[in-house]
């Protein structure tokens, strides 16, 4: 059998709503990344959460019983550090607006930081905190107005919890944007400095990224001109797949983790219809109509794929029948 993974020589991975969900981890995730390593496939770790360090991110893959070592794992603070380690001078004074491991790693390139905007920083860093305040947001606004150089970790708005989705990091810079007429420079997912550290990090010739966001994983992958991987165990589901614009559609779907270690799902055109293993989907009318088995969760993953070939191509279809008819799929 020739897997979907054998193509590849990394696998990178998101980690919310891909590996685990808070403190639970995603059926299927530790034994399908012990089988990779076992394969020979290098794993990597990406987190777009600055609130974390790899330190914490270790100990939480291990405690899951995921084999994690620290070099496996880059996140948005390393990258945004070592971006703005590459555009401001060492020693240059910045004011974190974020978690104590964005601290940490701004303070390992030569950064100064400092305690509020009085100080006069040459640039504000903002990343997840969940113990953000108002007064800290204030802060970096007013700093942002007097001409501090602004950057962040990431963009997420929301992210998945085990107990529902909540506010992200995008969030809490969103509350900052709205003081200032500057954008922020990013490294996190979908721009591709974290991506890009990553590649490096890891040594790899033809990665694959997975995860679970179309709008940061995927476009993330896009940008970096390398395949992605789409799970259904997180964020976005069948409806924002099949209305995704082409720089957020994914090389290939898998429910979860184990579907990297199938076959590739293959979907071929013969004339106006789409095939995908024993799912048909084609075009009547206005409509998207898809037939074939659909009791089992692969079924449904086959026409999604069918499904989404045509809505991708032809984006004015309905196709809210035919994903109705997908059950197993969020």
């Amino acid at each position: 059998m020739t897997r979907f993974i054998d193509d590849y020589d990394c696998a990178m991975f998101d980690l919310d709503g891909v590996v685990y969900l808070g403190p639970e981890p995603v059926v299927g995730a530790p034994e399908s990344i012990a089988d990779l390593r076992q394969l020979g496939v290098r794993v990597g770790f990406v987190t777009n959460n600055a609130g974390r360090s790899p330190e914490v991110v270790v100990a939480h893959l291990n405690g899951l019983g995921i084999e994690c070592h620290q070099e496996d794992v880059v996140t948005s603070a390393q990258a945004i550090a070592q971006l703005m380690a590459r555009e401001l001078p060492t020693g240059a004074k910045l004011l974190v607006c974020g978690a104590q491991a964005l601290v940490d790693e701004v303070t390992a390139v030569g950064f100064t930081p400092v305690g509020d905007f009085t100080e006069g920083p040459d640039a504000v860093v903002q990343g997840y905190d969940p113990q953000m305040t108002f007064p800290r947001l204030e802060d970096a606004a007013f700093a942002i107005q007097r001409g501090a150089r602004w950057y962040a970790s990431n963009t997420d708005i929301n992210r998945p919890t085990n107990l529902g989705i909540s506010p992200g990091a995008g969030a809490q810079i969103a509350a900052v944007r709205v003081c200032v007429d500057v954008e922020p420079i990013v490294a996190g997912k979908p721009y591709p400095p974290l991506l890009q550290e990553t590649i490096k990090r890891m040594g790899a010739v033809r990665p694959v990224f997975v995860g679970d966001r179309l709008d940061t994983d995927i476009e993330g992958a896009n940008n970096v001109d390398i395949d992605s991987f789409l799970v259904f165990t997180g964020a976005h589901g069948k409806w924002e797949l099949a209305s995704a614009i082409p720089q957020q559609r994914p090389t290939a779907i898998g429910h979860d983790l184990r579907g990297l270690l199938r076959p590739r799902r293959e979907a071929v055109w013969q004339q106006e219809t789409v095939v995908c293993r024993g799912a048909t989907a084609r075009a009547v009318a206005d409509q998207v109509v898809v037939s074939g088995p659909l009791g089992e969760l692969s079924e449904q993953l086959d026409a999604l794929w069918a499904i989404v070939q045509l809505t991708w191509r032809s984006p004015e279809l309905d196709a809210a029948a035919a994903l109705a008819t997908l059950d197993k799929l969020p």
